[in-house]
């Protein structure tokens, strides 16, 4: 099992990272706050995790070992693979989705491209005993710092689309985040929090 890749970041795209090890480029799957928390060039480490399917082996990778961990658990789920997995750390931080099965929370669930009320109720039912309480004081948000503030937009977009969502569905979403929140998370210099904005998207998205 490869537990974890260290090295160059050689592309980042809003669903994958390839980290260059020296003499061989890896790809990784992420989630967009993952993928776009990093820039070319870059040194990086990414927590990982191997699966492996009749049509291919697909190396996925997280942020920290909590991620991984989470990912691994959430597949143990009637009907739940690799791409909800991702899909739902991709929407929800392992301490909200802790929150969000603890307190049998469907609507949080369904907001996760993917997950209708059935599988909510699966995953409710399900993790309730392996996934644990969230961390002391409920910090489990994200919080990535990620792409130049000119880009959110952009940034913003892909990641929506990489968790299923069509373009028109992304640009709209986007154009919909309130500007007060956007001036808020874009305010630190030549860095904005992508991973915030990713989240007031999802929110737009849930209330179309």
């Amino acid at each position: 099992m490869i537990s974890f890749v260290r090295g160059t970041v050689a592309e980042a795209l809003a669903d994958r990272v390839v980290v260059d090890l020296g003499s061989v480029g890896i790809t990784v799957q992420c989630t967009p706050s993952t993928a776009l928390s990093v820039r070319h060039g870059e040194q990086v480490e990414l927590m990982t995790t191997m699966v492996i399917r009749e049509d291919g082996w697909t190396l996925y990778g997280f942020a920290d070992p909590d991620e991984r961990t989470v990912f691994e658990q959430v597949q143990t789920v009637t009907g739940i693979g690799p791409r909800i997995a991702l899909a739902l750390l991709g929407t929800l931080s392992p301490d909200e989705l802790r929150r969000a099965v603890g307190s049998g929370d469907e609507a949080a669930l369904t907001k996760v491209p993917g997950i209708g009320r059935k599988g909510a109720q699966r995953l409710i039912l399900e993790l309730a005993d392996r996934i644990g309480p969230a961390s002391a004081g409920g910090v489990g948000d994200r919080s990535a710092f990620m792409t130049a503030t000119t880009g959110w937009q952009q940034s913003v977009a892909a990641g929506l689309a990489s968790l299923g969502w069509s373009a028109r569905e992304a640009d709209a979403a986007v154009a919909g985040i309130d500007p007060a929140v956007a001036a808020e998370a874009t305010a630190a210099g030549d860095a904005a929090d992508v991973g915030l904005l990713l989240k007031m998207a999802l929110r737009g998205l849930d209330r179309s």
